[in-house]
C-alpha cells in the first residue's frame, strides 16, 4: 500500500519568537506543501530520497541522533521521534517532494517532519491526535536535528484552514480559528522572498532563546508568559536581555491588537501594527538585516498598509498588507529597491491562508 500524505509551509502573521517563551501566535498555513509518498515494506530502514538533491539516504529505523544529518535528520528525526513515543515504524520507501522553499522561513523543516510523521502514521493504521503530532514533530527537530524551536511550526502545519489564521495559547497548547480573508476586503497579503537564506541550528536563534530564559529566571518566572508589566524588565540587569524580553511581552499585546483589527476589518490598522513589530524585530530583538529592512521600508514606501519580517529571521521572507489595486506597483517597487541596493531581486507573490497537513491525492 502507497501512503501519499502532505503538510504545509507557514506564514507568521504576527507573534515572533513568542512560542518558545509561552505566548501567543497567528500564523497561516501556505498553500506551498511537501509531499511524502511511502511505500512500507517488510525490512529494518528506510530509504529516502527527494526531488531536491541526488541520490538517497538509507535511515535504520533504530537511528540516534547524530547517525543521520543534511535534510534527511528531519525524516529520520520523526522516525526516532515516533520510536520514542511507543508507535511502530515500518521500513520502507519514501520520496519527497516540495515547493516550500528551503531556508526562507517558510518552515520547510516542519513541513517535511509533519508529511513524513502523517505518511508513517497513516501507513502503520495509527491515529495520533494533531496536538500529540505536533509535539512529536517538534522533538524530531529539537532533539534529533538539533534546532531549538518552539511549536509554532509544527502545529500551523497540523491546524491550517482556508482563510483562517490560527490563534495559538503556547502554554495552554490550544488553537482558536481567527477568520482571515483580507481579498474579500480588497487587501492583497503579499509574500516577499528576500532570498537571503538563513540557519536555526545553534547561532543566533538559540542566543535570543537563551537571553529570554536567563531574563525570565532573573524576574523569578518560568517563562516570560508570567511577566505582565514592561516595568518589572527595569530589574533586568543585563540591558540586551531586558530588550530581548521586551520584544516578547510587546509583540505578545500585538498578537491580540491584530486580532482585533481583523475583527473589525480594518487592516490599515492591521498593517500599523505590522510594522510595529517589524521594528520591535530590528531594535529589540535585532533579528533583521539591512536587506530586510529595506524590503519592509519599500513595501510601505510603496503604499503597503505595513510589512514585517517573517520567521526566525537573519533573512527570509517579509509579509505586507497592501491594497489589492497597489500590490502590482508595490512589488515592482520593492524590487527596483532591492536591486539598487545591490542585492539578488526578490521574489514577490500574492498569497492566503491555506489547508493544513493531510492525506494528497
Amino acid at each position: 500500500m502507497t501512503v501519499r500524505y502532505a503538510a504545509p509551509g507557514r506564514i507568521n502573521l504576527i507573534g515572533e519568537h513568542t512560542d518558545y517563551n509561552l505566548g501567543w501566535a497567528l500564523p497561516i498555513a501556505l498553500p506551498q506543501r511537501t509531499v511524502v509518498t511511502f511505500q512500507p515494506s517488510d525490512v529494518d530502514a528506510i530509504t529516502v530520497c527527494s526531488d531536491r538533491v541526488d541520490g538517497s539516504v538509507r535511515i535504520p529505523l533504530g537511528t540516534k541522533p547524530g547517525e543521520v544529518t543534511g535534510w534527511a535528520a528531519y525524516v529520520a528525526g520523526v522516525v526516532w521521534s515516533l520510536h520514542g513515543a511507543g508507535y511502530s515504524v515500518p521500513g520502507g520507501t519514501m520520496s519527497i517532494t516540495s515547493d516550500v522553499e528551503m531556508g526562507s522561513g517558510l518552515s520547510s523543516s516542519a513541513a517535511l517532519e509533519c508529511a513524513t510523521l502523517g505518511a508513517i502514521a497513516s501507513a502503520s493504521g495509527v491515529r495520533i491526535d494533531r496536538i500529540e503530532q505536533a509535539r512529536l514533530a517538534q522533538r524530531a527537530e529539537n532533539d534529533y536535528v538539533g534546532a531549538p524551536t518552539g511549536l509554532l511550526d509544527q502545529l500551523a502545519a497540523m491546524f491550517g484552514e482556508a482563510s483562517t489564521a490560527l490563534l495559538i495559547d503556547f502554554r495552554e497548547l490550544t488553537v482558536r480559528p481567527v477568520p482571515f480573508d483580507p481579498e474579500a476586503s480588497g487587501v492583497a497579503l503579499l509574500l516577499i522572498d528576500s532570498r537571503a537564506r538563513h540557519g536555526h541550528v545553534g547561532g543566533e536563534y538559540a542566543a535570543r532563546r537563551a537571553s529570554c530564559e536567563r531574563a525570565a529566571a532573573e524576574l523569578g518566572a518560568s517563562s516570560l508568559r508570567d511577566v505582565e508589566d514592561l516595568t518589572a524588565l527595569d530589574a533586568v540587569t543585563d540591558p540586551v536581555d531586558a530588550r530581548r524580553a521586551r520584544h516578547v511581552l510587546t509583540e505578545n499585546q500585538r498578537v491580540f491588537d491584530f486580532v482585533a483589527a481583523l475583527g473589525d476589518s480594518d487592516y490599515v490598522e492591521a498593517g500599523r501594527i505590522l510594522s510595529a513589530s517589524h521594528a520591535s524585530m530590528r531594535d529589540d530583538f535585532e533579528i533583521t538585516t539591512e536587506h530586510i529592512d529595506l524590503i519592509a521600508d519599500s513595501a510601505v514606501g510603496a503604499g503597503a498598509f505595513g510589512a514585517r519580517m517573517t520567521g526566525g529571521g537573519f533573512g527570509g521572507c517579509v509579509i505586507a498588507l497592501v491594497p489589492s489595486d497597489r500590490a502590482e506597483a508595490a512589488g515592482e517597487a520593492v524590487r527596483e529597491a532591492v536591486r539598487g541596493a545591490g542585492y539578488d531581486e526578490p521574489t514577490t507573490t500574492r498569497t492566503h491562508a491555506a489547508e493544513g497537513a493531510g492525506p494528497a491525492g
